[in-house]
């Protein structure tokens, strides 16, 4: 996958990060036609601009088509104009639940595998491919060189991709997105976890935090810390 339609797919999985746009999604999605923006505000029970905002904003992402057409079936004068209808575009993307990314793993582990028939060896060809995913990621976000809280910077980033991500001190990921991957494989998930946040954190300019495996049962393994902290 190049650079280009890597950032094409993470920008078009990253637009259904926000739950009224996913609810959205999957409203539209379900319907056996293109449905209306009242007919959608109503499914998900959110106002009609507020509907209408996300609609086209799934639109410019190219997870969803807009098309016009009279809903009276009338033509001719007085038949008023067109409304705008929402249907599901022929991309494909997945989308679950607690949030999981095994497409992402995926895409880490084939490059892996990759570089191993190469002769890499297997535990540095994932840390190798996950580093450059992290590093893709942050590439095509919106938050480099910003100059908000490295924490805060990290977090909005990985936010998207199923992390959960929260401040208490240290940043704390609430959720892993390679859950199955990582109950089977924990230590090979674990690594690729570790580099792939601690690449894009270093891609992100944010130098004064340290990403460190932390395990536990109910929450990814990686930990970030500031470098400066008695954790580090």
């Amino acid at each position: 996958m190049t650079d280009d339609a890597f950032a094409r797919r993470v920008s078009k999985l990253g637009a259904l990060a926000d739950p009224i746009r996913r609810a959205l999604y999957r409203f539209v999605s379900e319907q056996p036609g293109a449905v209306s923006r009242d007919q959608a505000a109503e499914g998900v029970e959110v106002a009609r601009h507020t509907a209408k905002f996300h609609l086209d904003r799934l639109v410019d992402e190219g997870l969803l088509v807009a098309e016009f057409r009279r809903l009276t079936g009338r033509t001719g004068p007085g038949a008023g104009r067109p409304a705008k209808l929402y249907r599901r575009s022929g991309k494909e993307v997945s989308v679950s639940l607690p949030d999981r990314r095994y497409d992402l793993a995926g895409h880490v582990l084939a490059e892996a595998v990759e570089r191993s028939l190469a002769g890499t060896p297997m535990a540095e060809a994932v840390r190798q491919a996950a580093a450059e995913a992290g590093e893709q990621v942050a590439d095509a976000s919106a938050a480099t060189g910003r100059r908000t809280p490295e924490l805060e910077r990290v977090a909005d980033v990985l936010e998207p991709y199923g992390y959960e991500p929260r401040i208490e001190g240290d940043l704390v990921l609430s959720n892993c997105p390679f859950d199955r991957l990582a109950s089977e494989h924990t230590d090979l998930v674990c690594g690729m976890n570790l580099a792939f946040v601690d690449a894009l954190a270093g891609r992100l300019g944010c130098h004064g935090v340290q990403a460190r495996l932390d395990p536990h049962d109910e929450r990814c393994c990686v930990r970030v810390s500031p470098s400066g902290s008695s954790h580090a």
